[in-house]
């Protein structure tokens, strides 16, 4: 058949093939720092471990393409459907999650070759098929595994962290010298009709559907993120041991917990330390401040005197604004602030790339919304009941994964991913 080309040349099945290699190839450099002792690492049920993380990225492309459309495809092995499947019941019984770190077995030589395998029957099948019956479920795969890329970062640090050797995952160096912040200021917007959601060419989420209008009431949204430094005043003005501050489950789950600061900070000696993919530093007050659940976030929104904005407000104000400023770096796995954004005192910084930012809405779906059918519909839909969503994306988010539209979305008590705060007002 005639393929149509694309801007770059290529056809459509020459450019799906290099992104699935591409990004496959990806998973496995982000893995290189790992030891075969970090492979099986599972801190909690909210976690997985690298190895499970490789081999169910690959479980999706033998389960849901090449058992559909590759007649001369063998199973790699009966039990990997059961071992590897995360929570699809369309497919069929899973392993129980918090014992994904008791399985030594298959061995990561094992799960490295399930993954050569697959990728030599998909590069097949990506050769001889016709591409318009597969892209779809291809991109949306690779998508996923671009998912579990950053969940293999979140999850690693997390384990690491309950280590007091407080282990470096990449001597990636930090920045040594941060340019001062730009203080607060507030961007205005006025009263408007949104059209909210995805609408155009190009991969996106079910949950990103359909576009509809939506009425946005004039409001204005800070110019950066809140600091560490500013987080720091909310702990010393006792802010973890105010019930007014918090909402009802929040406070519960303060209690339970004993929170007394974000995730990974650690106060030793009087001096405030946080732990990072590249080992335990001092805290930077200039930095972002992460690793925030949507119970601390809305408690510091409340302590400010300001709000969380909600889905709708940020995705106007990140189609609006000109001059934003993107922060997606990979490399450092930590987020930064750009300097450049100091002189930006009329602008937006930091929305695309930096960390996941709360909002203050539900994720609920959207006026129309229809899963996809079949067992792929589970990705999304069936996870629209008491999570909250976040807008952005984050420094460990690959570059090419973050979109306006994108909607994240955890539970209010979670903290491990890079999560942080926007004020409106």
């Amino acid at each position: 058949m005639n393929e149509t080309l694309s801007s770059s040349g290529e056809t459509v099945k020459q450019t799906l093939t290099k992104r699935y290699q591409r990004v496959r190839e990806m998973t496995l450099w982000l893995c290189k720092p790992l030891l075969i002792e970090d492979y099986g690492l599972q801190a909690e049920a909210a976690v997985s471990p690298p190895k499970w993380h490789l081999a169910h990225t690959t479980w999706f492309f033998e389960t849901f393409v090449l058992k559909k459309y590759d007649t001369k495809y063998s199973v790699y092995h009966p039990e990997f459907e059961f071992l590897f499947n995360s929570y699809y019941q369309g497919v069929g019984p899973q392993y129980l999650r918090p014992n994904r770190g008791l399985l030594s077995r298959p061995t990561l030589e094992q799960v490295e070759e399930y993954r050569q395998i697959v990728d030599e029957s998909m590069l097949r099948l990506l050769e001889n098929c016709d591409a318009s019956e597969i892209s779809a479920l291809v991109e949306l795969g690779i998508n996923h595994e671009q998912q579990h890329q950053e969940l293999l970062l979140t999850d690693i640090k997390y384990s690491f962290s309950f280590n007091p050797l407080f282990p470096v995952y990449a001597d990636f160096p930090l920045a040594s010298k941060y340019e001062s912040v730009p203080s607060l200021r507030w961007q205005a917007f006025e009263q408007s009709l949104f059209r909210q959601g995805f609408s155009g060419q190009g991969f996106h989420f079910d949950n990103e559907t359909p576009a509809h209008e939506v009425v946005v009431q004039p409001f204005q949204m800070a110019n950066r993120l809140i600091t560490n430094q500013e987080f720091l005043l909310f702990i010393e003005d006792g802010g973890y041991s105010n019930p007014l501050l918090w909402l009802s489950d929040g406070w519960q789950v303060v209690q339970q917990y004993n929170w007394s600061a974000p995730l990974y900070w650690r106060c030793i000696d009087g001096q405030w330390f946080e732990y990072t993919l590249h080992g335990l530093s001092a805290l930077i007050d200039e930095l972002p401040v992460t690793h925030v659940s949507y119970y601390e976030a809305d408690a510091f929104a409340r302590w400010a005197g300001k709000m969380l904005p909600t889905e709708a407000q940020w995705e106007f104000a990140q189609f609006t604004v000109k001059n934003r400023q993107h922060h997606l770096l990979l490399h450092t796995a930590e987020p930064v602030f750009h300097p450049q954004a100091a002189n930006l005192s009329d602008s937006l910084s930091q929305l695309l790339g930096s960390c996941w930012e709360w909002t203050h809405s539900a994720y609920l779906p959207y006026p129309g919304y229809r899963p996809l059918p079949g067992a792929v519909g589970e990705y999304n839909g069936k996870f629209m009941c008491n999570q909250m969503v976040l807008k952005g994306g984050s420094c460990v988010t690959p570059r090419d994964h973050i979109r306006t539209s994108y909607r994240n979305f955890f539970y209010p008590k979670d903290r491990w991913q890079f999560s942080g705060i926007r004020l409106v007002e």
